[in-house]
């Protein structure tokens, strides 16, 4: 199994990218937001690789982080998405839009990508909720703010929204900042930090 290339870029295409390995090209199958990020041909790269074998062939997946690459495991966990549907996904939403729109069952988002429909992406976002929590602890925190908006954290929430922020991102930067602050951090620190995670 192949986990890492390191090497050239020889070629790139609309959904791949040929990396030359010691004289040895890879064909790498690649989601479009990886391939805009890779260097011209000619300069070094590292992907993340997923290897799939099949009776007929061996397919690599390149990735331009570990955490694309388990998205796109988790992904193909759902009946119906297979790796095209995966990687369209991958091209549509980085990593943190899809983390954000499956924690809060966002379905609109996830069905931007091309060949994702309206019942695949519920069910998407339906069967990854908790794994996608689980994945990152901010949106773990963050999907309890959206159920509960108590104590600090509450009128954290409260102030961003009132800010004119959407509650989706309101919530992300409050659980950011009581991932870097704590769950007992005054409401005034949760602000101040929740304003700047928005201002990235």
């Amino acid at each position: 199994m192949i986990g890492k290339l390191t090497g050239v870029i020889d070629e790139t295409g609309a959904d791949f990218a040929i990396v030359d390995v010691n004289g040895v090209g890879y064909v790498v199958q690649c989601a479009a937001r990886t391939l805009s990020q890779l260097p011209p041909r000619g300069g070094r790269v590292a992907l993340f690789v997923e290897t799939q074998m099949r009776e007929d062939a061996i397919r690599l997946f390149g990735f331009a982080s570990s955490e694309e690459r388990e998205w796109f495991r988790l992904l193909q966990s759902v009946q119906g998405v297979g790796a095209k549907v995966a990687l369209a996904i991958l091209s549509a939403l980085n990593v943190s839009d899809l983390a954000r729109a499956v924690a809060f069952e966002d379905k609109a988002q996830v069905g931007r990508a091309q060949g994702v429909g309206p019942k695949l992406a519920q069910r998407i976002v339906a069967e990854l909720k908790d794994k996608a929590a689980a994945m990152s602890a901010p949106l773990a925190i963050a999907v309890s703010v959206g159920a509960k908006p108590v104590g600090a954290a509450g009128e954290a929430l409260s102030a961003l929204i009132n800010l004119g922020y959407g509650r989706a991102e309101a919530q992300m930067a409050v659980a950011a900042a009581l991932a870097n602050a704590g769950e007992k951090a005054p409401v005034e620190a949760l602000i101040r930090t929740g304003l700047k995670e928005l201002a990235r």
